[in-house]
């Protein structure tokens, strides 16, 4: 049964969940689902922005949109493998 052209909510309803563990998961569900959108169209374009966050989330332990943030002066900050939230991931290795 076809589905119609993805919207901006159905982007959101996948991206809004997601955790590190399953980011790239996600991400590849985002892209699938765009895939046949011209490269200019508004849904698609979005959705490229929520891809790129699914990337950085990867790398990260958090989305951080909402909370404080935990500051970086704490001691043994810098041994905690997962400490980065996606806006301001880990260098990838």
């Amino acid at each position: 049964m076809p589905q119609g052209e993805p919207t901006i909510d159905q982007i959101d309803a996948l991206v809004a969940p997601a955790t590190p563990h399953f980011a790239y998961q996600l991400r590849a569900r985002v892209e699938e689902l765009v895939l046949d959108l011209p490269e200019e169209h508004e849904v698609r374009r979005y959705a490229e922005q929520q891809m790129e966050l699914l990337d950085r989330l990867g790398h990260a332990s958090t989305k951080a949109h909402e909370g404080p943030r935990v500051h970086r002066d704490v001691p043994g900050w810098e041994e905690i493998p997962s400490s980065a939230p996606a806006d301001e991931p880990l260098p990838r290795r």
